[in-house]
């Protein structure tokens, strides 16, 4: 097992608070840094704890301000590097930029690959995150890269709700492997909502696959950006006679106000990434992964199998 000063866990500005759960559940104090911003802009950074020869996790959610909490994930593990720390490892519970996994138009980037070369070339000896959009960002890297699974702990909330005659809904085609997995879990069907996208914004439903009529619906995806495939999928399965709707998603980033206009009544979501004071949290239920990431992190000191955490 390891000893009480045989890590360090620190926490960027993007999600202070769960890296505040997360060191409860390790029984130990969040590693102490200065963050500030000057006045032109710039971000500044300086470690108050002696981490030579230690093995260190830095948690940073890049979400709300992407490329500020990206930014200063890699000035923090410069900074520890040129500390001498003995191993870094990057805990990004939410992996800004995904999404751009691949070139699907002409003359785009792959902006993932770029950000995984960021956070390699800065310093990082490892990858700790939840739920990769695409889990081929793992292949992106050249060190080692665990992506834990959000799937158990919300399975284990959606029986708590003894929802009765359910079917699995994929609001969409990217999320139909996700969808199967949930529905094969839970032992229920699976239907899918076709779905295209006009733009990044705008989403047009095109036909649903499956019976949803006089049976309640879970939606289920990997993300909530603005709320908009959601909110479009529940009004298609209530059209087709569905009953009572509820959604499951690990990372809610819950922008605008498509969610609050749709036909859902409860979704849960995970806190890899923090709600903003406007989100109203009526029909929002949070399940917490810090016990989850704690337990990584102490696979990781320890040299134990992570994959023995979860069931897929």
């Amino acid at each position: 097992m390891h000893t009480e000063n045989s890590f360090l866990l620190f926490a960027g500005s993007s999600h202070v608070e769960l890296g505040k759960k997360i060191a409860k559940v390790l029984s130990v104090d969040l590693g102490k840094i200065q963050i500030e911003t000057f006045p032109d802009g710039e971000i500044g950074i300086q470690i108050h704890e002696n981490v030579r020869g230690r093995d260190v996790f830095v948690l940073q959610t890049i979400a709300h301000r992407p490329n500020s909490y990206l930014l200063e994930l890699l000035i923090i593990i410069d900074a520890l590097k040129r500390s001498s720390a003995r191993s870094i490892t990057a805990v990004i519970p939410y992996f800004g930029y995904a999404r751009q996994d691949r070139k699907d138009r002409g003359r785009v980037p792959i902006t993932a690959k770029l950000v995984a070369n960021l956070i390699e070339k800065a310093g990082a000896s490892r990858v700790l995150t939840m739920d990769l959009h695409a889990e081929q960002v793992q292949g992106f890297f050249d060190i080692p890269v665990d992506n834990l699974y959000s799937r158990p702990l919300l399975v284990a909330e959606i029986e708590k709700l003894k929802l009765q005659n359910f079917i699995v809904v994929a609001p969409d085609i990217g999320s139909i492997k996700i969808a199967r997995a949930f529905s094969a879990l839970l032992n229920v069907d699976l239907a899918i909502v076709d779905k295209r996208r006009i733009n990044a914004d705008r989403v047009e439903m095109n036909a649903l696959i499956g019976d949803v009529k006089d049976k309640n619906v879970l939606l289920i995806d990997d993300m909530c950006s603005t709320g908009g495939t959601l909110k479009m999928a529940s009004f298609v399965c209530k059209t087709a006679g569905a009953k009572q709707i509820f959604a499951a998603v690990t990372h809610g980033l819950m922008l605008g106000e498509a969610f609050e206009e749709s036909a859902i009544e409860k979704l849960l979501i995970s806190d890899t990434v923090p709600l903003g004071p406007s989100v109203s949290q009526d029909r929002l239920q949070v399940v917490s992964i810090a016990d989850l990431f704690g337990k990584a992190i102490e696979c990781i000191v320890d040299a134990k199998s992570i994959s023995s955490l979860f069931k897929l």
